[in-house]
């Protein structure tokens, strides 16, 4: 697959904790987009947050949060993020999940896979 120059970012605010059917959220997403066929996509956990609710989740010892925040970006193009924003949405609305998704507009400069070693 061709990446380059203007692409899109999709980025998806979740809790560590959201589940679908007994699986982490990010891990379906990650699946989804990579059945869907998007360019990349990557998960991140985050130290401290809070969201819609105001609530302070932190991985702080004496403030143990067990649902930490996780990012999830996932780079293709503009069309393609589209689709499969309206799609994964349908998993967000069938069991009520919070969160945040939001879209930018990127530059891609390098986008190869790695040479495997002989």
């Amino acid at each position: 697959m061709k990446l380059k120059g203007k692409s899109q970012v999709l980025r998806i605010y979740i809790g560590s904790m959201d589940k679908y059917n007994h699986t982490p959220m990010y891990e379906v997403i990650i699946n989804e987009a990579k059945k869907f066929g998007m360019a990349g996509a990557s998960a991140f956990r985050g130290i401290l947050s809070f969201g819609a609710n105001s609530t302070i989740h932190s991985a702080k010892i004496w403030t143990l949060s067990a649902d930490l925040p996780i990012v999830i970006e996932i780079v293709d193009e503009k069309n393609k993020i589209e689709a499969f924003t309206d799609y994964i949405l349908n998993f967000f609305e069938d069991k009520n999940f919070g969160g945040l998704i939001t879209t930018y507009e990127v530059e891609v400069i390098h986008y190869i896979p790695h040479q495997k070693e002989k």
